[in-house]
């Protein structure tokens, strides 16, 4: 699987979104080839919260929080509670790898589809914690929760069967 490099020059969207998805991307980059599995192997101090395929579904909740949520102002569940914070990491009954990539695919795109258009100085629908929140504050942010789960992949990824990635 390859990525589509980021343009070195653009207008803010193009440069922001292309990031964006480049780090999208790049998680079903360092996924391949992963047996199912290794997927599920919790090789760091946190065991519950560090396999691969708990990474992949917890980056699927934020796609849908931070873009259904926050900024359409849409009414979806979320998978965590109060009680567990972390629900989200956690593997389901009947889960893969391979859908829980689906699943992220495909929550994406309705991100992608629910910023197309919408002005990036503007402001979102949605609140978090009772705040107001910048459109532009949620795309630099999923910028940076997608980078830092990358890396969280990369040395997950090293551990459970020594790939080392790009």
């Amino acid at each position: 699987m390859s990525r589509t490099d980021v343009a070195f020059t653009g207008d803010e969207r193009a440069l922001l979104t292309g990031w964006l998805d480049w780090h999208r991307e790049t998680v079903h980059v360092k996924c391949e080839g992963l047996a199912e599995e290794d997927a599920w192997r919790t090789p760091l101090p946190t065991p519950s919260l560090t396999s691969a395929a708990g990474l992949v579904s917890h980056l699927t909740a934020v796609e849908s929080y931070w873009f259904e949520r926050v900024l359409a102002g849409l009414d979806v569940p979320v998978p965590w509670t109060a009680e567990d914070p972390d629900a989200d990491w956690r593997r389901v009954p009947g889960a893969t790898l391979a859908g829980n990539l689906r699943r992220y695919r495909s929550q994406c795109e309705v991100s992608r589809s629910l910023l197309a258009g919408v002005d990036l100085g503007g402001t979102c629908a949605g609140r978090r914690h009772g705040e107001t929140v910048s459109v532009r504050w949620v795309l630099l942010h999923m910028i940076e929760e997608t980078a830092r789960h990358n890396g969280h992949l990369d040395a997950v990824r090293e551990l459970v069967d020594g790939f080392v990635g790009e």
